[in-house]
């Protein structure tokens, strides 16, 4: 791959700074520190404004030595959740990572030049990529790591949030998160609000909705966080504050999907690739197994070609396609089974089931007993409704992903 970076361009192009192309390009200087590394990112410092969190256990233990760098928050007092018809403390410990500080980490490790920020990628090509300007990077190997576009291939529904860090005005007594609560009114869809003790006089809140649509409604969900932590008794600044508009993908034509995100060559990772959990959303896990995949390609074989990678990592999107079958039947429940008002009670019932279970639930790796016992007992919605539902296609998933409005 030496040409291609003797000529003013790299070994490496990987468009994206998020998380998914982040981390890749952590893995490759790891791993590969020999490789010419850019990561193209549009905004104007990689990770954008995100909060991703996951369970310990969603990792194995190279999973787990890639992030231990990372300023992250860790508790180890477990979790909790509340349902209106109970609670429940589970022992798992839990991390959260700011796009600030990976954007921090990555700037202080990288080598001087490796990220490209407040460029946009106008087309990628197997030998390199088109900058918006003109420019032209070549690239021995191109990453296309830009997130996921709303398509009429994939079906489902979507996960719609809002989130903020308040810098409150005394402590607020939280000693671990509480990653559900669903005992606030249920409206717009299955909704909970998430909690993280950032320090004993912080706290991140999020508002969180399972919906039909991918409207997002900024005063609306604004007051709602405001009216939760008033009724909790925390004042104080907003110091932070995200939103998002993620896909619930409960069925669809993988293979088609794929090839109308195809470009000859190039290779796709993270959510633009199907790399995600199709029910939680939860895109950590999928994006940490991707970068090891990623960097021992090329430890094992130093002049990859980006054609073969591009076939490596389309073959990876569809094995998980295969593997997560089974939450993507859950998802077609959830949104079928139930009116939006009583949704609440599939995560309430699941909730009550083994740690270790949910645990694998969370990490993509439910094994054929955990699906048996999933489906098994008195269900959490009528039988009837869940046979219809599993017969029903949902609404394909071509809305606009970002929709936002502003009540009056």
């Amino acid at each position: 791959m030496g040409t291609a970076a003797g000529s003013n361009g790299c070994d490496v192009a990987i468009v994206g700074g998020g998380l998914a192309g982040g981390l890749i390009a952590l893995a490759l200087a790891t791993r590969c520190p020999d490789l010419h590394i850019r990561v193209i990112e549009e905004g104007a410092q990689p990770g954008g404004n995100h909060r991703w969190s996951w369970f310990a256990s969603d990792l194995d233990e190279a999973g787990t030595r890639l992030l231990a760098p990372l300023t992250k928050a860790e508790w180890h007092a477990g979790y909790e959740v509340a349902f209106p018809h109970g609670g429940r403390v589970l022992e798992t410990d839990y991390r959260s990572l700011g796009s600030d500080d990976f954007a921090s980490h990555l700037t202080a490790v990288l080598p001087a030049g490796t990220l490209v920020t407040g460029q946009r990628a106008q087309d990628v090509a197997a030998d390199g990529v088109t900058m918006a300007d003109g420019a032209r990077l070549p690239a021995g190997a191109v990453i296309d790591c830009r997130g996921f576009r709303p398509t009429r291939h994939l079906r489902g529904g979507w996960q719609v949030f809002m989130g903020r860090t308040l810098q409150l005005e005394r402590p607020h007594g939280l000693t671990r998160p509480i990653i559900m609560d669903a005992t606030v009114d249920q409206v717009d869809g299955y909704r909970f609000v998430y909690v993280l003790p950032m320090a004993a006089d912080a706290v991140f809140i999020e508002d969180t909705y399972y919906q039909d649509s991918p409207v997002l409604d900024r005063a609306l969900l604004s007051g709602r966080i405001d009216a939760y932590a008033a009724a909790h008794g925390w004042t104080g600044t907003m110091t932070h504050e995200e939103t998002g508009v993620l896909p619930v993908i409960t069925g669809g034509d993988f293979a088609a999907w794929q090839a109308e995100m195809r470009v000859p060559g190039v290779a796709r990772a993270g959510a633009g690739a199907g790399l995600v959990h199709p029910l939680t959303s939860y895109t950590l896990p999928f994006a940490v197994e991707t970068a090891l995949i990623v960097a021992e390609a090329f430890a094992n074989k130093p002049a990859l070609t980006g054609t073969a990678l591009a076939d490596l990592l389309e073959q990876r999107g569809r094995e998980h396609w295969r593997r997560t079958g089974f939450y993507r039947l859950l998802g077609k429940m959830l949104f079928g089974a139930a009116a939006p008002a009583e949704r609440y009670r599939v995560f309430e019932r699941f909730y009550a089931l083994k740690p270790s279970l949910i645990e694998r639930f969370y990490a993509g790796r439910s094994t054929w007993a955990d699906r048996v016992r999933v489906l098994s007992g008195k269900p959490p919605v009528p039988v009837g409704a869940a046979v219809r539902a599993l017969a029903q296609d949902r609404p394909p998933l071509y809305l606009g992903a970002q929709t936002q409005r502003d009540s009056a």
